[in-house]
């Protein structure tokens, strides 16, 4: 099972690319490095940790 990498973040929409720094929870909720910030790295869904998201390489 692979993990989900959403595009945008749950809070403020921001666009999130492949290797754009951001943080998710186990439930893959995903915010943006601001968002997580002010959300203290604790997901408002599920109260989860939020922790950075591993990034992908880009296939040529």
């Amino acid at each position: 099972m692979a993990l989900e990498m959403k595009s945008h973040c749950e809070k403020c929409e921001r666009l999130l690319y492949i290797n754009t720094e951001a943080y998710i929870c186990s439930y893959e909720c995903t915010f943006c490095k601001k968002c997580a910030e002010e959300l203290g790295h604790c997901c408002p869904s599920c109260h989860f940790e939020l922790v950075r998201r591993p990034k992908r390489k880009r296939i040529r």
